[in-house]
């Protein structure tokens, strides 16, 4: 086929899909009972191990204490039988690399008897510890190539759950991937280290105001995960979303979110039954979503869970991406979770809702009915404000990715100037606390609509800001500068950290002011809290974050703005962010060295196969296009003169023109593609400075001929209809 005969045949066949669908029916059996079937959580625990064996895997769950090793052995027992009834055949240790991306090895239960038959085995040992290859993996500099050896470790505080498919079924153990030196090699162990360090620190400023017997404190979190749905007849008639999980090339339609008719909109049926059966997995899996709709631009969707804690929520969000992208293909479309697949077009993020709590405070985060006498409350948000201060940069490292800057640098939700939303109440609180003492605070209202058939509504003490990077929201934060494609590993794990590092100091302050005398408690808060405002306020900015008025003021007050990740990567191994981890005891100067390579090379790796696709589909596919429709205009021209006509060339000279650049661009981008640097951060920013700059020419040549090359002759699926049609 040429020309749009692809198309024209991708379109027919959309309109006249008859794909199967699953049909998801909860009559028969209620979501309820549906939620966490395919998992080995605390019910099916406590049904299957012996009650001792029961009590010491929980207290290390619940509590964090160490992991009575001898018990193994009873659990994979247990793991092992409910699996095979279940129809298992196989089991693996799931594990996330630094790729970003989840890691799997499958074996069989099956083992030879040698006498011709074979039975299931499972043993304790196999349970806690794996050994997959580590040499194949990223380790930036941790591994040689010819040193294989990596462990996966038991992580018991996520469950093991199986996964099925039409043809079988696997048990999946959730476990940390660590090098046969210790390092790690993944984003679970740091997370797990972060934890332990929040936790301690927590517990130190909790018992200050009185507080014994206190359980664990982690962080919890909700993630919202937005992205596109392309059908699968585009998808695999255009090379950049393929390779890139974009496009590279795209003329804007005429109709694009600019009604705002999309958002929030009726859901398509063939979109509706897709979000049924997503969450039909999910549910089976103990995943707790809670929301889907519509978003903000065509062909953009959005699902997100209920809170849970740090770890668990990492994991989930994890197999959250991979369920997507498969029930996807079921359903004919192929799920983008590029953070920016359209240009022109919002971009792709993924909220990270943050809390930090228990079960017996729940969120200490939440102030109150009167948070000028939540003391507490005021202490945990204090020592959020300087830790988002002192480690903006740092927070802005760990979302940065060559895909995610085409969200942060063009200022997209939210602009790449790290800053705290307050709103009204609680900025009007600790700026009373600055200047001397909170006295009182705007209280809840009733907002009265003027329909008399309609309910008086509470109305929220301070308005919402979607612009701002890191926002509170009533009784948590929401960082939304996390990409849609990212794991959220990485901003928990710096979260917890900072945080807990401006818990110690706020800790050690008070301690050293009160003595231990419960009657000094009071002031010492007052104190640390107003020197923390004076010293930190600047971080806290209430308006509007897209605003070039923002950008200028944020300046002034020395707040870094890193657009790109090239300006971003270098704040990983700062020596204060090495001086950080080392005293949290989370990463080491190795694993933080190595982390910031990996994503340099990552993100250059990125730009290159970008680059060579941008000069492959604009040689064989668009410039062909545009030369056929040139020979068009100069066969009319010539035809016109020879018939005495006068012939208006203004069209032809204007496509010889375009064409003339083109080639020329492509020219300059395939000379760019092979130069090589000396180090990676020296190939990263030719990257950024050189390639990037050079595909957005190519695409600004060709988005220009899109819109004069007749329809008849333009060979990629259009803007138009890959958001559109359905």
């Amino acid at each position: 086929m040429s020309g749009n005969q692809t198309r024209v045949s991708a379109i027919e066949a959309i309109v006249q899909n008859s794909t199967d669908r699953v049909t998801v029916d909860y009559t028969g059996k209620p979501a309820k009972d549906i939620f966490g079937s395919l998992v080995f959580n605390d019910t099916k625990m406590k049904e299957r191990l012996p009650k001792a064996i029961y009590k010491s895997l929980t207290k290390t769950i619940e509590t964090g204490a160490k992991l009575d090793a001898s018990i193994a052995d009873v659990v994979a027992e247990a793991m092992k039988a409910w699996a095979l009834e279940n129809g298992a055949t196989h089991y693996t240790h799931v594990f996330y690399p630094l790729t970003g991306a989840t890691a799997e090895k499958h074996d069989a239960f099956l083992k030879p008897d040698g006498k011709g038959k074979a039975l299931p085995q499972f043993t304790g040992k196999v349970l806690s510890q794996g050994e997959p290859d580590a040499s194949s993996f990223p380790s930036g500099g941790i591994r040689q190539t010819f040193e294989a050896r990596g462990y996966t470790a038991w992580d018991v505080t996520s469950p093991a759950y199986l996964y099925k498919n039409s043809n079988g079924v696997t048990l999946c153990i959730p476990t940390a991937f660590v090098s046969w030196t210790g390092e790690a090699l993944d984003k679970k162990t740091p997370l797990l280290r972060s934890a332990q360090a929040l936790d301690a620190q927590c517990k130190r400023i909790l018992s200050l105001f009185g507080h014994t017997d206190i359980p664990m404190v982690s962080s919890q979190a909700g993630c919202e995960q937005e992205y596109f749905l392309v059908d699968n007849h585009f998808y695999h008639s255009r090379l950049d979303i393929q390779n890139c999980g974009r496009t590279l090339f795209g003329a804007p339609p005429a109709k694009g979110q600019q009604f705002d008719d999309h958002y929030f909109g009726a859901i398509a049926d063939r979109v509706l039954a897709y979000m049924q059966e997503v969450e039909y997995e999910l549910y089976k899996l103990g995943i707790p979503v809670a929301t889907r709709h519509n978003e903000v631009a065509p062909g953009q969707f959005e699902i997100a869970p209920i809170f849970e804690d740090g770890n668990l929520a990492t994991d989930h969000q994890q197999m959250t991406m991979t369920t997507l992208k498969n029930v996807a293909k079921r359903h004919g479309m192929t799920c983008l979770l590029h953070e920016k697949p359209f240009a022109g077009i919002n971009g792709s993020g993924k909220h990270l809702n943050f809390s930090i709590g228990n079960s017996k405070f729940g969120s200490l985060y939440n102030p109150g009915d009167t948070p000028e006498e939540n003391a507490q409350f005021l202490i945990f948000v204090a020592a959020t404000i300087r830790a988002v201060d002192i480690w903006a940069p740092l927070l802005r490292a760990v979302v940065a990715s060559a895909s995610n800057d085409h969200r942060l640098g063009a200022n997209e939700a939210p602009p790449a100037i790290i800053s705290i939303f307050l709103g009204d109440q609680l900025t009007e609180i600790l700026e009373q606390i600055a200047e001397g003492k909170a006295k009182a605070s705007k209280k809840q209202g009733v907002l009265n609509v003027g329909v008399d058939t309609l309910p008086s509504l509470p109305k929220d003490v301070g308005d919402r800001n979607r612009t701002s990077p890191f926002a509170f929201t009533g009784n948590r934060f929401e960082f939304r500068a996390v990409g849609s494609n990212q794991s959220v590993a990485g901003p928990l794990v710096v979260l917890n950290t900072i945080i807990a590092d401006s818990l110690e100091y706020i800790a050690s302050t008070i301690e050293g002011a009160t003595g231990g005398d419960p009657k000094k408690l009071n002031a010492a808060v007052n104190k640390i809290i107003k020197d923390i405002m004076k010293e930190h306020g600047r971080v806290v900015f209430n308006g509007d974050g897209y605003s070039e008025a923002w950008h200028q003021e944020a300046e002034k007050r020395g707040l870094a703005n890193l657009k790109t990740t090239v300006d971003a990567l270098p704040s990983l191994t700062d020596k204060e962010t090495i001086a950080l981890f080392k005293k949290h005891k989370v990463l080491s100067k190795v694993e933080l060295t190595s982390r910031e390579e990996i994503y340099f090379e990552q993100y250059v790796l990125s730009l290159a196969v970008e680059g060579k696709t941008c000069s492959r589909m604009a040689k064989t596919i668009v410039l062909p296009a545009a030369l056929r429709y040139q020979s068009e205009l100069a066969t009319n021209a010539t035809a016109l003169k020879a018939a005495g006509a006068k012939a208006d060339t203004t069209l032809l000279t204007d496509v010889s023109a375009k064409i003339a650049d083109l080639t020329k661009s492509i020219d300059a981008l395939d000379k760019a593609l092979v130069v090589e640097k000396k180090t990676v951060a020296a190939n990263a920013k030719h990257s950024a400075e050189v390639l990037l700059p050079l595909m957005n020419e190519i695409r600004d040549i060709v988005d220009a001929l899109e819109v004069i090359v007749p329809d008849d002759l333009w060979p990629l699926p259009t803007y138009q209809e890959m958001l559109f049609i359905r």
